[in-house]
């Protein structure tokens, strides 16, 4: 299995101590991001691994040589002439991904022991094209919009008070994106969008089509270690449970 790992963020939120080290090696309780990433993913079949790199790029790539590539296969995409975000990020490594069964994408400041497999199952079970791991966390500002049987319906942007509803249903719940996504190979084939641009634009444009759909992981742990104060909360829950 494949997985694309998204390492090139500038690391705004995690400030000061990103401007000397990319996001994904910070280390928090003991380890860094990257390697809890693929460690994680490792420990539930995934062996090929591309990462993008743009922010303190060189010291991502010398971190995994010197670590022996940990022993799979791992793939740089090298963004360092231009951050492309998330779906053109995606987009530059198409030639790792065309092809092939469904892979895994995950952000790198994203720390959790969801069951990929068990996602994998339900992706396959009910034949869909995407499927993006959810959880019920009403404090972010930003959630999507799902109907009862689980299928991408919009989004709501509270900060900027926007709200994008591609297909009208009554009852509408939203669900906050927990940076983890399976995705068809299909999508490189069927995306209209180029340049930098957010994976989820990608996915909103194409839900109408194609069978975007949620797997709900409330009972995982989770955390965005992308800010100063999940990053030492989610210390503070590794530490105490020796993970």
């Amino acid at each position: 299995m494949k997985a694309m790992l998204f390492a090139a963020g500038l690391g705004t939120r995690l400030k000061p101590l990103t401007d000397t080290v990319p996001k994904a090696l910070a280390v928090v309780a003991g380890q860094t991001l990257l390697e809890r990433t693929i460690f994680h993913l490792a420990s539930q079949g995934v062996n090929y691994f591309v990462i993008n790199v743009h922010h303190h790029a060189e010291q991502i790539i010398r971190f995994v040589q010197n670590h022996g590539y940990f022993g799979l296969d791992i793939y740089f995409s090298d963004e360092r002439a231009e951050l492309l975000e998330t779906g053109g990020g995606l987009l530059k490594a198409k030639n790792h991904f065309v092809g092939v069964e469904p892979f895994v994408v995950m952000n790198t400041d994203v720390i959790s022991n969801i069951n990929l497999a068990k996602m994998i199952e339900q992706h396959h079970t009910q034949n869909a094209f995407v499927t993006l791991a959810v959880r019920n966390r009403p404090e972010s500002s930003r959630q999507l919009l799902f109907n009862e049987n689980g299928l991408l319906c919009g989004r709501v942007d509270k900060k900027k008070e926007e709200k994008k509803i591609l297909y009208p249903d009554e009852n509408l719940r939203e669900m906050a994106f927990s940076g983890i996504h399976i995705v068809d190979p299909k999508w490189f084939e069927i995306n209209t969008l180029s340049g930098k641009f957010s994976i989820i634009d990608s996915y909103l444009e194409l839900c109408k089509n194609n069978k975007i759909i949620s797997y709900l992981h409330n009972e995982d742990y989770w955390f965005d270690a992308g800010t100063q104060e999940k990053f030492f909360e989610a210390e503070t829950f590794l530490k105490i449970n020796r993970l």
